[in-house]
């Protein structure tokens, strides 16, 4: 059973910059692709980003393409997003996830943090 933990959220202003962390708690996690998601209230959890398990390969949403940056270090077990220039429709909770596939659904997605709130203020 693969725990994340997120870290990294608060409240930033328009134009600003986050940079989230989610912490796993076994190794296995190098084998394991990581996405990120975010769910806004009264809207349906949505993908920002993911990242293979060799940081080989990247896919971003198109929300984030440009602005967010996903990477990892599987020697501390930890995937990081890096948001910059955010914007007030950035403000969500985000959740990093882990998987064996290579997908963008977040049904697909084995392993889940609690999630961190992002809020960007105008």
């Amino acid at each position: 059973q693969v725990q994340l933990v997120e870290s990294g959220g608060g409240l930033v202003q328009a134009g600003g910059s986050l940079r989230l962390s989610c912490a796993a708690s076994e190794r296995t996690f190098s084998s394991l692709n990581m996405g990120w998601f975010r769910q806004a209230p009264g809207k349906e959890r949505e993908f920002v980003a993911r990242i293979s398990w060799s940081s080989g390969n990247t896919y971003y949403a198109d929300s984030a393409k440009g602005r967010f940056t996903i990477s990892r270090d599987n020697a501390k077990n930890t995937v990081y997003l890096q948001m910059n220039s955010l914007k007030p429709e950035d403000t969500a909770v985000y959740y990093c996830a882990a998987t064996a596939g290579w997908t963008i659904r977040y049904r697909e997605y084995h392993y889940w943090g609690q999630g961190t709130q992002v809020t960007v203020s105008s």
